[in-house]
């Protein structure tokens, strides 16, 4: 591939110095060679999700039109987070609630990382609301990390050696799925019903 690959990556966290805004940070500087990634700042600004104010009923609010338009223009999304409460964190759900009727991920390459204390229930969860919105996914390309907060240094550095195998494997994985390379039997299937 000859240009780079733009990436939006996404912080379930919305505390300023995080972990997983840490964690995006050392993949960027990892990745300067192949990704351009661009961190989402705001996400604790968009409205609650609405039905009501959805796409089409009203005119499109204006956090949540460029939120869409971000996620529609990336050749990939890069989704870190933590786990809430054996949950996903509201504000992070909020923002993808907001894209499941334009569809904005539908058949969009998609890596999922939770980094966190445990993090098992919440990353089963937001996983299975990604697959059922139809991004795609690989077991390649869903990484759960625990104990984060001593696998990443001040320096923005992965210090643990199985932590960062899995984040490169995650990257190669990421990069095959944007060229198009990777088998669609692979692709993890929504969850059913």
């Amino acid at each position: 591939m000859s240009h780079k690959i733009n990436i939006l990556a996404i912080s379930g966290s919305t505390r300023k110095n995080s972990s997983n805004g840490n964690l995006i940070k050392a993949i960027a500087m990892l990745t300067t060679a192949i990704f351009t990634i661009e961190i989402f700042e705001g996400i604790d600004m968009l409205p609650h999700f609405n039905p009501d104010l959805d796409y089409g009923q009203v005119e499109e609010n204006a956090q949540v039109a460029e939120f869409r338009r971000k996620i529609s223009a990336a050749d990939a999304i890069l989704i870190c987070t933590p786990e809430y409460a054996l949950g996903v964190p509201g504000t992070l759900k909020n923002a993808i609630d907001w894209t499941v009727s334009t569809m904005n991920f539908s058949q969009k390459p998609v890596a999922l990382i939770t980094a966190s204390t445990a993090g098992t229930r919440g990353h089963q969860s937001l996983l299975g609301t990604l697959l059922i919105i139809e991004s795609k996914i690989t077991k390649d390309t869903e990484v759960l990390i625990s104990s984060i907060q001593t696998k990443v240094n001040s320096d923005l550095e992965i210090t643990d050696q199985e932590t960062l195998g899995l984040i490169n494997k995650l990257i190669n994985s990421l990069i095959e799925m944007v060229k198009g390379n990777v088998p669609v039997e692979t692709l993890l299937p929504a969850p059913l019903l």
